[in-house]
């Protein structure tokens, strides 16, 4: 019973040693994440600047294709 005690003392301590690594080819998910979020809000913004620009645009260009 202790050899398993052991065993899992150790498992755990060496899967901690790997998870502290300072691994910086990780990312960086805020930074993303605000990315993500500032593009999100430029097409929001663009839409309802231009949604009457594009719709005809869109509309011109599907009547071309159907015929």
């Amino acid at each position: 019973m202790k050899i398993l005690l052991m065993l899992q003392v150790f498992v755990a301590r060496f899967f901690a040693f790997l998870a502290t690594d300072d691994d910086s080819e990780r990312g960086d998910v805020p930074g993303w994440v605000m990315i993500t979020m500032m593009t999100a809000i430029l097409v929001a913004a663009l839409l309802v600047v231009a949604q009457d620009a594009l719709v005809a645009m869109f509309q011109n260009a599907m009547a071309k294709v159907s015929g």
